[in-house]
């Protein structure tokens, strides 16, 4: 599973998921691409059954790339734990995505079958995604 090397602070707060993803939100490396439409935290479990499921699918002579990376600690308290006495251990690392932002892409399939790839990953991830493909500019 993905998770940070190191980190410069152990926890981190909440934050928020305001707003879109104007970063990576382009197919840039492959043909297709998995596209959020909603605010999200995806979990490093979540984003790696997801690229086993599409790579799975895809068979060979497929290149996924992962355009998302979890680098936020989710702290837990422990279970019948009285209030106070600071936060919690981190638990979990999420990746926090914005709508718009680009979290799977392939290439070296068909469309059909990138598209059945991506509905599979999509039934493994807590937010409503798009299948996109690549516009190449006219240049």
């Amino acid at each position: 599973m993905l998770a940070p090397k190191k980190v410069k602070f152990r926890k981190m707060q909440k934050g928020n998921m305001n707003g879109k993803a104007y970063r990576g939100s382009e197919v840039s490396f492959g043909e297709y691409g998995l596209k959020a439409m909603e605010p999200g935290w995806i979990t490093s479990r979540q984003i790696e059954s997801a690229r086993v499921a599409i790579t799975r699918q895809a068979k060979k002579g497929c290149k996924v790339w992962i355009r998302i990376f979890p680098d936020k600690p989710i702290t837990r308290k422990p279970a019948e734990t009285r209030m106070g006495k600071g936060k919690g251990n981190p638990e979990f690392w999420v990746a926090v995505v914005k709508p718009g932002r680009i979290i799977y892409e392939v290439s070296g399939v068909t469309e059909e079958v990138a598209k059945s790839a991506f509905v599979l990953a999509s039934h493994k991830l807590p937010i409503a995604t798009k299948f996109v493909k690549r516009e190449d500019p006219l240049v």
